[in-house]
Parts: C-alpha cells; structure tokens; sequence
C-alpha cells in the first residue's frame, strides 16, 4: 500500500508559510516542523534568539499530522510502574507536569482542543489487574482518576472490555491545525521557517547551537540518535461521518496498542494494532500495509456492528526509546547539538512540553525534570565528534 494523506491535514488545508529571512546568522537552528520544533522554535524567538526551522516537507507533514489525535497527561509507562522504576517523587513530578502541559495546549490550541476525558480500557483478566494497580497509584498521589467497572461502560463495549480508568482532564487535539498555529505564531515572532528544506548534515548548518526535534524521523543525522531512538510505524483510518454520536471521548486499551475517537464532525479515528506485525513495524517507512489495515477494518466492524465507508488511510512515524522517557537536552560529546524527542506514541502533549523544555534550557533557564529525561542516561557520556 502506500502513502496516504491524514484526514487531520485534509480538514485543516494547510497553506506553505511565508519565509522570512532572517538579517543575519541564526543563534539556534531547529530541525523538524513538528510540535516539538514549532513550540522550541516560537519559544526560543521569544526569549530573543534568532531561530531558523527546517522541515523536510510541509509544518505537520511528519507524526505532528499523523497521530490518534490524543491529548494525554502522563508518560508512555503505566503510573505505578513509573514510581517503581524512577521513584515516587519523580514519576509524581513528571505526571504534574504533563497535567500543566494539558491547561497549556489548551490554552495555545483553541478549538481545536477538547477535554472530554479519556477512557483507558482492559481487554484481559490480566490488563485489567494492571489497570486497577495503577488506579490506585494515581489515587494515592492525588491524581484525579475514576474506575468503571463493566456495568458502567457503553453497551457496545461490554462484550470486549472488562473496565478501566477514566481519566477526566485528557483531551481529544486536532493535531495538524494546532500545530499549523504555532508555526504561524513562530512566523509572526520572528522564526525563519523553511519548508521542503531536509537537513542531510548538522555540517551544513550555520548556527552554534542545533535542537534535533524528528523524533522518530530524521534518521542518519547523529548515529548515537539512531541507536537509542527506535522509529515505529502508526497507522491509522478515518471513516465517514456517522449517523450518531457513539463515543463521547477517546478510548484506548491493550496498553494503548489499539485507540478511537469520534471527531466533531462524527467520524471514527481508529489506530493500533502494531503488535500484530510488531517486527514489521519498527520502521521509517512511512506506508499503511495490508495486514494492519485488515485488523484495523475488523476492529471497526466489531466495534460499531457494521462496517462503515473508510475515507482515509494513513501511517506516520513515531520515536521510542527503551525506557519510555523522552530525551530531552544536551547529547554528550555535541557542543551545542540539543535534542527533544522519543515519546514513545504520546507526543501530541510532551512535544509541546519537551519543545519548550529544551527551548528553556537553552535560554538558561533548565527545569529539574530534565535530569530526568538526560540524554546522557541512554546515549553515555563516551564523547563523539564535537561540532564547534
């Protein structure tokens, strides 16, 4: 199969950026014209940089146009793992954050955010003990998390699920059109945004100071990257507008290998299923294949009773690393070379974060949660060719 455009960018028409040539050399340079890169971009502009963006295709072209369209608190990892593997106060500390990021796309992205909640899912005896030890983890932390057992879940969902956790500050984010935003916004702030510009080599560029902001894209520009940063392949369908409202807020289940929403405008958006070709998934190849786009059609008739009209297919590329943590910072043995990405399938709202934490951290003001998400904890500090 092949290459398809997302209903996220068709329902936003987006129009190419004007470019503004900056009057003299770039401080930073940002590569990739994501969430990430946009929101370091407009960051780093308003701090008083000169910033210039490249992104290989269009702004959103890349994950940022591709995604579920899931506006999430929380990391990758379930909760009451996150606080047995990095400690309670830094797992509580994360989640906080994620929640503060979630009050701020609101506030950046308009209409194109809605918070419904989000409906977290069990499919098995198994996942649904999961679910029930990370509820009360959350709740012992003081986050707001509500259980549905069986009885509460929509009709047509009792015959797969066993329950699950409402999370009631989650959103539902069109991501293409927010992004598009803040690309304009960074435009407007100054950012020299340069379209359909792919960066072979950080050789070529003229800045001291570099952000790599692909996640999982954008490979070959720094082997050390392209060792601790896995590209996975997401695909996703779209269908036609339905007759009726069936899902009032996203839902996901299989530890978030299978996801839907219904759209304003009463479309389902369906994705997962990457586990049942895993191997065939961690790739860069960005192309919707046969054998996941079946498991996605049969999902869509099992859920809905019949098989609605599918108007779009596509497949975007996301980055994972092996501990679910972004990375977000300096990379070791690079003078000036800065990374954020790796979010494991949950960048539409630690993008944002993560390109704003490192847009801080370069203007000098560093939060503690970067120590956190160090580079240096995956890619170690054995130094590789400095750029100057």
């Amino acid at each position: 199969m092949s290459e398809t455009i997302p209903w996220w960018l068709a329902e936003a028409s987006p129009e190419p950026l004007p470019r503004r040539p900056l009057d003299r050399a770039p401080d930073v340079e940002v590569i990739g014209g994501g969430v990430t890169g946009c929101a370091c971009a407009l960051a780093l502009a308003e701090g008083g940089l000169r910033v210039r963006l490249y992104e290989a295709r269009s702004i959103a072209g890349g994950a940022s146009g591709r995604n579920g369209g899931f506006a999430l608190g929380g990391g990758a990892m379930r909760y009451d793992v996150a606080r047995e593997t990095f400690g309670r106060d830094a797992a509580r500390a994360y989640w906080r954050l994620t929640e503060a990021y979630l009050d701020r796309l609101e506030l950046l992205a308009g209409d194109a955010l809605t918070r419904p909640g989000s409906l977290r899912l069990a499919a098995d005896e198994e996942e649904l003990e999961q679910l029930r030890l990370e509820h009360a983890a959350l709740r012992e932390d003081g986050f707001a998390a509500e259980w549905r057992d069986p009885e509460a879940l929509a009709p047509g969902l009792r015959r797969a699920f066993l329950g699950g956790i409402f999370h009631p500050h989650d959103g539902s984010l069109q991501p293409a059109r927010f992004v598009l935003d803040l690309a304009t916004r960074a435009v407007e702030a100054g950012v020299e945004v340069r379209e359909q510009t792919r960066v072979e080599s950080l050789d070529d560029l003229e800045a001291e100071r570099v952000v790599i902001a692909t996640d999982g894209s954008g490979r070959a520009l720094l082997p050390e990257l392209d060792e601790v940063i896995w590209p996975a392949r997401g695909q996703v369908v779209a269908t036609e507008p339905l007759p009726q409202r069936l899902f009032s807020y996203p839902h996901y289940a299989r530890n978030g290998f299978d996801y839907w929403q219904q759209v304003p405008d009463r479309r389902v958006v369906l994705g997962g299923f990457r586990d049942f070709s895993i191997l065939s998934e961690l790739t860069d190849v960005e192309e919707t294949t046969p054998v996941i786009q079946e498991a996605l059609d049969a999902f869509l008739l099992e859920l809905l009773g019949e098989m609605p009209a599918v108007e779009y297919r596509w497949a975007g590329i996301f980055g994972l690393t092996q501990d679910m943590l972004p990375l977000v910072g300096r990379i070791p043995g690079r003078d000036g070379t800065w990374v954020a990405a790796g979010y494991s399938g949950h960048g539409n709202v630690l993008g944002l974060m993560c390109g704003e934490l490192v847009a801080g951290a370069i203007l000098g003001r560093p939060d503690p949660i970067l120590e956190l998400f160090d580079p240096a904890r995956l890619i170690g500090a054995t130094p590789a060719a400095s750029r100057a």
